[in-house]
């Protein structure tokens, strides 16, 4: 037998209305509000599920946060949140956290460093169980979170730092197999459209390209650094056409520069690939919707995902510090001239 729903005078609906509803103890309420740990008949959830229908029962993050000594949340810094690589990032980090049961954060440095900072002193004002971090910088400032005794994970990360747990791809390697699939069409003159970071620090992808050149027995191509943007890779495309020595094809390091860079070839009535060859980096959606689809180095983001989730409040966790090297693939489209 139920009884009446709470009258909203009597101020929030609490835990044991919603058992006095259901006619179940209130451990079994809080089993079925927090799937465990102990299972609950069909009959008796529903019942449940019901009650708090009614009675528009929404439990206290807070109170709980305090009894478990856990926020249930974890951090997410982003440098831009509108690049379609980081949102495929940011996604699928908030899917392998909630696989374990927590709540994303995402916060957006929008490539600022200070902004970067202070992303990461809110998130640890705010007790957040672990922070995921695809800092602007090789080298972030983690000392906020490390004061806080928060534990962090630097993803999409090409480098190691022996204090912290990092992970991300061979940005050498990735790079190399793109511009050397442009040599093997037959290009003897590939142009680099760089992204610029914030620390202006050395990007394993322009060390890549100058790799497959030299084993190519090729000589440099131009160069345009740019912001990691559409509108960098339009200013980029711009500046390589007006070089001296304009290139048959051009390696971009990101999809988003790729796709700016596309407009710019267009715009100067140039076929892609049948002028300019264009190969890119990250694998992006927005790379396979593109016109021609770009030709590009994908990057695994959902398994790196769910090792830095792992890494910080899952079967990884405790575990010393270390860099992870995940393999990229190159997905071949037509930007490149393959059929």
């Amino acid at each position: 037998m139920t009884t009446q729903p709470a009258s909203a005078s009597r101020g929030p609906v609490t835990r044991k209305d919603v058992a006095r509803y259901a006619g179940v103890s209130t451990a079994v309420v809080s089993y079925v509000v927090n799937g465990g740990p102990k299972k609950v008949a069909p009959a008796t959830e529903a019942k449940v599920q019901d009650a708090i229908r009614v009675l528009g029962y929404r439990p206290n993050a807070a109170a709980r946060a305090l009894k478990l000594g856990s926020s249930e949340t974890i951090g997410l810094v982003v440098p831009d949140n509108t690049n379609p690589f980081y949102s495929l990032l940011a996604h699928a980090v908030e899917d392998a956290a909630a696989e374990l049961g927590y709540a994303l954060l995402l916060t957006n440095s929008a490539g600022n460093l200070a902004k970067e900072r202070r992303n990461i002193r809110n998130l640890a004002a705010r007790q957040v169980d672990g922070v995921v971090l695809a800092s602007v910088v090789f080298e972030p400032d983690l000392v906020d979170l490390e004061s806080a005794e928060i534990p962090s994970v630097l993803l999409s990360h090409s480098d190691s730092q022996a204090e912290v747990t990092s992970m991300g791809v061979d940005l050498v390697e990735g790079a190399r197999i793109a511009v050397e699939h442009l040599a093997s069409h037959g290009h003897k003159n590939i142009g680099l459209a760089m992204g610029t970071t914030t620390g202006d620090e050395a990007d394993g992808r322009e060390q890549g390209w100058l790799k497959a050149l030299a084993d190519a027995g090729l000589p440099e191509g131009p160069i345009a650094r740019s912001a990691f943007t559409r509108e960098g890779g339009y200013a980029a495309g711009k500046r390589l056409l007006a070089s001296a020595q304009r290139p048959s094809a051009i390696f971009a390091s990101s999809d988003l520069q790729a796709v700016g860079l596309l407009r710019a070839l267009h715009e100067a009535g140039l076929s892609v690939p049948g002028d300019i060859a264009v190969t890119s980096f990250d694998g992006s959606v927005e790379a396979e919707y593109s016109w021609p689809p770009l030709t590009t180095v994908e990057q695994p983001v959902r398994e790196m995902a769910e090792a830095a989730v792992r890494a910080l409040v899952g079967a990884d966790r405790g575990e010393p510090p270390r860099h992870r090297v995940f393999p990229t693939r190159l997905l071949v489209r037509q930007s490149c001239g393959c059929p």
